[in-house]
């Protein structure tokens, strides 16, 4: 035989729709291979001639620009002896007339990331024209550690491209729409860059714990020329309002196409971007808003707001702030890296707050780290503890001999963190997820978590700047051995609660009307003195304005309550709202002080503006390649003109990011845009729209086609 012609390959065909379903990877619009890591693939090689079984057959898969043995990045598979090699395995299943039927296995551990393939037979080799084998992570692989059981789980945290990203404030939580997009051209390819742009090493590439906090540092362009610039100044020249965008495919497919960071982003933008970057390589993602979120500088688990005489905060004081929201997100992996128990879901938030090891970055968080107040745990779980945890501590600010001097009017225990959201597994709606980050207040849980928390914390320098211990120290008793009444406690009723009641939805150019109600419990009567201020402020907690305050001093008889009614002019506000404009709200702050008593009582409430909706006009259903029309229509409503609109519209797979300049829309006009798409993929599909103007920035809207083929 050894006369006859040598083996030569001639062609492979890497059977991309019977693998790309068997790894749930067929939506990636990518010319090559894609597949999930620790699960096998079927291949065809076309040969010269009939197999004989002295033919020596090997392939050869290599990543990176080094391929090396020892490194990992070169894994070379006996076809013939079938034998294991780093844990990937392959071998022939059958061959005939020219053609042989070959398997391969990757290894659940295997480096993520783009491999060329090469077939050697003897001192032949065959370098296919695309050679790419993208290799992915693999939720389906139960030895692969960001393994997933559930399999609605896995539709809603790996494979759904669309979603909802939850804003606004902790009294009024809206969804906003978010193309995630992770499966669209270009996409999967800026992941390998973002992967190439990390620095981690092969082996590195391995681990989703390392993978996720590299990725958590590159969708922001501090430190490493990432993907998205912040900016949170309400000047968007030479970009792109964070308010404009409707997804992330955009974004991605600019840095992609310019290696520049694009410009820009807010928390939001982030975490959405972040999502698709993380379900595109294959770990299950979801974003997550957590209300009244604690932005702790001092790491000492509260946050002082400074008041003046007025009882109006004062904002140059602190670092420190509560933004109304802030969106991060949440991967699914196993922690080998740590002691057992703190598997599953970690917080990791690619925002710029606050440097982690020198780089603006967060994460990978345990939710059981932060639970349970294990602060210490790897990595940054202090930090979004105190997100998460914080107290709220007014001070009086008074000038005495030109120097500062802070009274502590109130403390607020456990304002950071309420109703934390994600979209639900399946279903258009918000889940309240507040429970995985944190036990019910006032249980005996939380005092335990908040004691393991303060124990780590107290060695922390800066926590003694007003010479008061830290707050938290405050709730805790002394002793947390469980009394018998300990289960089922009530935490103890205050003497005076305090309500914050709008009377109508707040729209742009209408007077903000508010009730604040003052009820007392105590069985006497009582003098209250009542201050309450309203400020214009971003969703990051920066005060743009003072827009208004009352002082009143009321009396109430046992046990009863008051109405004490705020009202405020539209004018006092409407000329700020184009200078802020993002996300903005109006934040209600009351404070009521008992005569005759140090008792003080804090509350505060952030109203969100309401806008007129844009309506979406198409057929209920289209089929794949024929082409449909799509109207966008909005009225005017509000007594005031819209200066400078854009209407950003996406519809993913018909149309692509289009934007339409409207100009100023006065009060009453209507204006329509239209849109002619084709379908290119059947299913349903979203088409999401957003309206942005000088004063307002945040109109969205959606709406669902069914497309079949």
């Amino acid at each position: 035989s050894s006369l006859g012609p040598q083996l030569m390959v001639t062609g492979v065909d890497f059977l991309k729709g019977k693998n790309t379903r068997l790894h749930h990877t067929d939506a990636y619009e990518n010319q090559s291979l894609v597949v999930r890591r620790g699960q096998g693939i079927e291949m065809k090689l076309m040969l010269n001639k009939e197999l004989s079984t002295s033919d020596k057959l090997k392939l050869q898969f290599s990543i990176g620009d080094k391929p090396m043995k020892n490194q990992g990045t070169l894994i070379c598979l006996n076809l013939r002896s079938g034998k294991d090699y780093n844990g990937w395995r392959g071998s022939i299943i059958a061959s005939s007339n020219k053609e042989c039927l070959v398997t391969v296995t990757s290894s659940p551990n295997a480096i993520v990331g783009k491999y060329s393939l090469k077939v050697v037979t003897g001192s032949n080799s065959y370098k296919p024209e695309n050679d790419a084998v993208y290799l992915l992570f693999n939720p389906w692989c139960k030895e692969d550690t960001v393994f997933m059981a559930g399999e609605a789980e896995k539709n809603e945290y790996v494979l759904n491209d669309m979603g909802y990203i939850y804003v606004g404030s902790a009294d009024y939580i809206s969804g906003r729409p978010w193309n995630f997009g992770q499966f669209e051209e270009l996409i999967l390819d800026s992941c390998m860059y973002l992967l190439d742009q990390s620095k981690l090493k092969p082996n590195a590439r391995r681990d989703p714990v390392l993978v996720s906090r590299a990725m958590s540092a590159l969708v922001n362009a501090n430190d490493d020329k990432g993907v998205l610039m912040g900016n949170w100044s309400g000047v968007y020249t030479g970009g792109t309002s964070p308010l404009a965008w409707v997804g992330s495919v955009a974004i991605l497919q600019q840095y992609y196409k310019t290696k520049q960071p694009v410009c820009y982003g807010q928390c939001w933008v982030f975490s959405g971007v972040l999502t698709t970057v993380m379900r595109c390589l294959g770990i299950p993602t979801r974003s997550v808003s957590n209300f009244d979120s604690a932005h702790d500088t001092q790491e000492d688990l509260r946050v002082d707001i400074f008041l003046n005489e007025n009882r109006e905060p004062l904002s140059n004081l602190t670092m420190d702030s509560i933004w109304n929201f802030h969106v991060w997100n949440d991967a699914w992996m196993k922690r080998p890296d740590l002691p057992a128990g703190f598997d599953g879901w970690q917080a990791i938030d690619s925002t710029p707050q606050e440097q982690s090891q020198g780089i603006f970055r967060c994460g990978p968080s345990p939710l059981k780290a932060v639970l349970e107040g294990h602060v210490y745990v790897n990595f940054d779980s202090k930090f979004v503890y105190a997100e998460v945890n914080a107290d709220k501590v007014y001070w009086k600010v008074k000038k005495v001999n030109g120097q500062n001097k802070y009274t502590k009017l109130a403390v607020v225990t456990n304002a950071a963190g309420k109703h934390i959201s994600t979209k639900a597994v399946g279903q258009n709606k918000r889940e309240d997820i507040t429970m995985q980050y944190k036990y019910p207040e006032g249980s005996l849980m939380e005092r335990r978590s908040m004691q393991t928390a303060t124990t780590f914390l107290s060695g922390s320098g800066s926590g003694l700047r007003y010479a008061s211990a830290i707050v938290p120290r405050a709730r805790m008793r002394e002793n947390v051995t469980p009394s018998p009444s300990d289960h089922d406690e009530e935490p103890l009723k205050p003497e005076v609660d305090l309500e914050i009641t709008s009377k109508s939805p707040l729209y742009p150019g209408n007077p903000i009307d508010l009730d604040i109600i003052v009820k007392t419990f105590a069985p006497k009567s009582q003098t209250i003195n009542l201050a309450a201020s309203c400020q214009l402020q971003s969703y990051t907690g920066q005060i743009k304005a003072n827009i208004g305050c009352i002082k009143e001093t009321i009396k109430l008889e046992n046990k009863s309550e008051v109405k004490v009614p705020l009202k405020i002019a539209a004018d006092k506000y409407m000329g700020m709202l184009a200078s802020v404009g993002d996300e903005d709200v109006i934040k209600v702050t009351v404070i009521a002080e008992i005569e005759g008593t140090d008792k003080k009582f804090a509350k505060d409430m952030s109203l969100t503006f309401q806008y007129p909706p844009i309506t979406v006009e198409m057929p209920a259903t289209a089929k794949v390649d024929e082409e449909f029309s799509c109207a966008f229509v909005f009225k005017n409503t509000l007594g005031m003109a819209l200066r400078d609109c854009k209407l950003c519209v996406e519809g993913l797979g018909m149309f692509k990011l289009t934007s339409f300049d409207q100009g100023d829309i006065e009060p009453g006009r209507i204006i329509k845009s239209r849109i002619i798409c084709t379908p290119k993929r059947a299913g349903e599909k979203k088409i999401v729209a957003t309206l942005a103007s000088i004063q307002i920035k945040g109109i969205s809207v959606e709406k669902i086609i069914s497309i079949t083929k």
